[in-house]
Formats: C-alpha cells, structure tokens, sequence
C-alpha cells in the first residue's frame, strides 16, 4: 500500500509534469522545476513532503499537494499539515482537470491517513478551481472549510489589447508622464526590453536580475535572494530547470548597457506569474519598475497562449494595483478533516492566537522602519 505522505524527490518527475499539464487551475509555483528546487535549498524551506492522489488504478497520478507539519510551520504541537510555502504567494494544489472531485478526495484522504486533522491551506485562490474542488469533496462529507484570512490582489487580463488597457488603467495623463520619464531615461542610452527565455540567455539575465535585487533595499535589509547560499541555489537551479520546458522568462528593461530593472516572470499553461522585481535605485526619479511593468503587461497582452497574469503582489500593492486592474481573492483556509472533530477547534484557536502575534510583531517592525527611515529613532517611555 503506498504511503499517505512521502518526500517531494519520491513523486515521479514525469508523472509530475504530466499532472502539471492537466490540472484544473494552474500554479506556476508548483511545477516540479520550481518546487524541488526550493525544497532542496531555499532558506526555510527545505524538505518538504507531499500528499499524493492516484486514481482507481494507482497508477496516474491525479493529485499533488506540498505539505509540512503544523509544528515545523508555527511550531503549534497539534496534528495537522500545512501547504509548504514554494517562495511565491500561491499554494493551490495540482488537481486533475479529468477527475477533479476524484483527486481533491483522494488529497483528503491521505491527509487523514498521514495523521492530520486538519489542512491548513495558505495563499489558496479561494474561487479557483482547485479550492472548488476541494469544496466538493468536503460537502460530500458533510465538512465544510474555515477562512482563516483573505485579501485581493492585482491580476491582469492578458486577453485585451495592451495599449487600451494602459490607457484604461492609467488615463491619458499619468500615460504621458510615463512617457516623459522614459524620454528623459533615454538621455543614458537607448531603453530597450528584452525577455530571456532561451537557457543560454536566461543565466545571464537571472544574474542582472540578482544583482539589481541586492543593490536595492532589500540589499539593504538583507532579504535578497542572492545574500543567502541556499536562496541563491535554488533560484539559479529553478531558472534553470523550467527554461528547459519554456515555462520562465527573465524581462529586463536597460538603458544603453546599464540595466535599470529586471524580473522573474513563470509561466504554467495559459497563466503568467510575476514573481518578483529588482531595480536599479540610482534611476529611482524614471520610475523603471512601472516602465518594466509597462513593457510587460504589453508583453504578455501579445501573447495569444497568455489569457491572464497573477502578480503574486501582497494586497494594495502600490506600484502594480494601479496598473493591473483586475482582482481575484487570496486565503488562507482551515479544511477539518473528521466531523465534530474537538481537535479541530483547537487547532483554530492556536491558529488565530499565532496570527494576532505575527501580526503585532509584524506592525512593530514596520513602525520602527518607518522612525529610522525619517531619521528618528524610538524612544523610551519616560517612567512614572
């Protein structure tokens, strides 16, 4: 009998990019060339495992989701398994578009047989296709989920022509302020953009996008990719690794030889995913984030085998939100795995308390970000 939660490096690689082929709501985040290579070495993030669904004959795969245990993720001691964070904001899981009640039932019954309790679904597409399946499953059992958290997001309508829905976006008047930028960021050389795709373009290109990264601030705070070993690993072997099924590209936008923003875009069916940007700061006043931006969303609106882009961005994102219109809904979901199960509850409660923490901590960094970023600095309370 095959076991319930195995190791991401036991799934068959060509089963995996078969099931990738098929599945009912694309994540590029979740393909195998991306996946093994942040479990491999991606700070924080290694080792992850997987819940496998096969059909009636155990031998197609049907169904893949990445998992850890809730004690690794939060360190909470309760039984239940968490969707492992693939270095993007997105952790819908692979799901058969041929059997897709078959393998979102199939997932849940592994969960159970691995032990768990409880999902814990992070970053999920609330209203995809694969949380609907999901959904189907759990009705059948009389389940239903709890939304822990959610949020919208930017994503684009690559179906439209780019150029009016710039125009739409922006108006008339930001688009020709825009324009004045990149005009004046001409006066440093001709501006071109280009996309690697190739593997032998795409190395090269990753590396500009790398150093771009670490030039900037979060060179500064020390979360780019290239700072960290294991980070720089797997994203050189990720690049890599989906370059050779044309499911990456590296946009660069330069002026004359100097290369003023990059970034990192994948590709999984008809779905882009704008994984992350680097800029050149000492460019700061031509806005070369917007105008990659910009090249982009005309990039990949002239691609007829692109219908839409998720930016991945976190909400109200203020350099894309005004750009890509369009909106669909993040979540983190709680899936119960038994009726009027007790454990259940307590582990929803754990869950909330870890989150109002996290949150807490999280505004008392920003505030004192924002102090040293205006020069002051955070005072004592003067005593009673």
């Amino acid at each position: 009998m095959a076991r319930a939660r195995v190791p991401l490096t036991a799934i068959d690689p060509c089963q995996w990019r078969a099931l990738a082929q098929r599945v009912v709501e694309p994540n590029g985040y979740y393909l195998p060339g991306w996946e093994l290579a942040v479990s491999a070495t991606a700070r924080g993030r290694t080792s992850a495992s997987a819940l496998p669904a096969f059909d009636r004959s155990s031998k197609r795969l049907i169904g893949l989701m990445p998992v850890i245990s809730l004690w690794r993720a939060w360190k909470i001691p309760l039984p239940a398994l968490v969707s492992a964070q693939p270095y993007g904001t997105l952790c819908s899981p692979l799901i058969d578009s041929d059997a897709a009640t078959e393998a979102a039932t199939q997932l849940l019954q592994q969960a159970r047989a691995a032990g768990a309790h409880a999902l814990v679904l992070n970053d999920v597409a609330l209203d995809g296709a694969a949380m609907n399946a999901l959904n189907e499953a759990l009705h059948r059992d009389g389940l239903k989920p709890r939304v822990l958290s959610s949020y919208v997001r930017a994503s684009l309508d690559a179906t439209q022509d780019g150029e009016t829905l710039l125009r739409g976006a922006l108006g008339t008047k930001k688009l020709k302020e825009l324009r004045r930028q990149r005009h004046r960021l001409e006066e440093h050389g001709p501006v071109m953009f280009e996309v690697a795709r190739k593997p032998d373009e795409i190395r090269p290109a990753l590396e500009t996008f790398l150093q771009l990264e670490a030039s900037g601030w979060k060179g500064k705070r020390g979360t780019a990719l290239v700072q960290h070993a294991g980070d720089a690993a797997f994203i050189r072997r990720a690049v890599a690794a989906l370059a050779e099924t044309a499911q990456c590209e590296i946009i660069t936008l330069s002026a004359g030889t100097t290369a003023v923003a990059a970034g990192i875009v994948l590709r999984h069916q008809d779905r882009a995913f704008f994984f992350k940007l680097g800029i050149d700061e000492r460019f700061a006043k031509y806005s070369p984030g917007v105008q990659l931006t910009l090249d982009l969303t005309r990039h990949l609106c002239a691609d007829p085998t692109v219908a839409s882009a998720d930016s991945t961005a976190s909400a109200d994102h203020p350099m894309i939100n005004p750009i890509w219109r369009g909106r669909f809904a993040i979540g983190d979901v709680l899936i119960p795995l038994r009726r009027n199960d007790p454990v259940v509850a307590l582990i929803h409660a754990a869950l909330l308390t870890q989150r109002l923490v996290h949150e807490t901590a999280r505004l008392i960094v920003h505030a004192i970000r924002k102090l040293r970023a205006t020069g002051l600095r955070p005072r004592a309370l003067p005593s009673s």
